[in-house]
């Protein structure tokens, strides 16, 4: 598995550290989105969109989630984190530093990098974002799942029946365009993770998929789903 310094986190459900302030994604312009941003793909659950037929010169793509929910829910926080899990063909990770997370921010050398967690969702523009360099992606990486899951919602009883207006977008990280939008119904209310969608190659380019996949059982159970070698937390 991982070696060096890309070392899986020996514990990577435990507190959260404070992430140093980042960089925010370009903030979601609201309402028009067509006008603001030219073309742009308004998707629903299930469809799939070539990006480069949107945009032919994307190298560098952001990956912008965001939601909205109450600070707190019955004297306990409500922490939403977003991560992704770096796939091969089988749909599993290569290695444990393939999960990146709150707790382990980039992978690769900055391939895949998460800006940093936001553990309020406040502020306006995306929550949190994850870049991803394209070109420099490995041969042997099919696909990147992105999940947004609440943080200890078991223990704290917290579903996403708590969190209203959740997207997933896709930008030019060069240009600030968007190119790809899904908003999240209210089909996942009941859980405590859903994967909003996933990256795929698609012959020498890439193609986006909303999913809004719920599940219960929080990051843990989608990690060790994907094949990541994690205790219970």
């Amino acid at each position: 598995m991982s070696n060096g310094a890309d070392q899986f986190p020996p514990d990577p459900f435990a507190p959260q550290e404070p992430a140093p302030e980042a960089e925010a994604a370009p903030a979601a312009a609201k309402p028009d989105l067509k006008q603001s941003f030219g073309q742009i793909s308004m998707m629903t659950k299930g469809q799939e969109v070539n990006l480069e037929t949107l945009d032919p010169t994307l190298k560098h793509v952001i990956v912008g989630v965001g939601w909205s929910a109450p600070p707190e829910e019955q004297g306990f926080p409500v922490d939403i984190d977003a991560s992704c899990f770096i796939l091969n063909r089988d749909g599993r990770v290569r290695r444990d530093t393939d999960f990146v997370f709150y707790n382990h921010l980039e992978t690769d050398g900055g391939v895949v990098k998460h800006t940093g967690d936001s553990t309020t969702g406040e502020g306006e523009g995306d929550d949190e974002a994850i870049e991803l360099d394209l070109d420099n992606m490995g041969f042997d990486v099919e696909k990147v799942a992105f999940a947004v899951t609440i943080h200890n919602a078991e223990e704290r009883q917290q579903t996403f029946g708590l969190v209203k207006d959740a997207y997933i977008r896709i930008l030019n990280k060069a240009t600030g365009q968007e190119l790809a939008h899904f908003d999240l119904t209210e089909d996942a209310s009941s859980d405590n993770a859903i994967i909003f969608g996933e990256l795929e190659r698609e012959g020498a380019s890439w193609k986006f998929r909303a999913l809004g996949t719920g599940s219960n059982g929080g990051l843990y159970k989608i990690a060790r789903e994907y094949g990541v070698n994690v205790a219970p937390n």
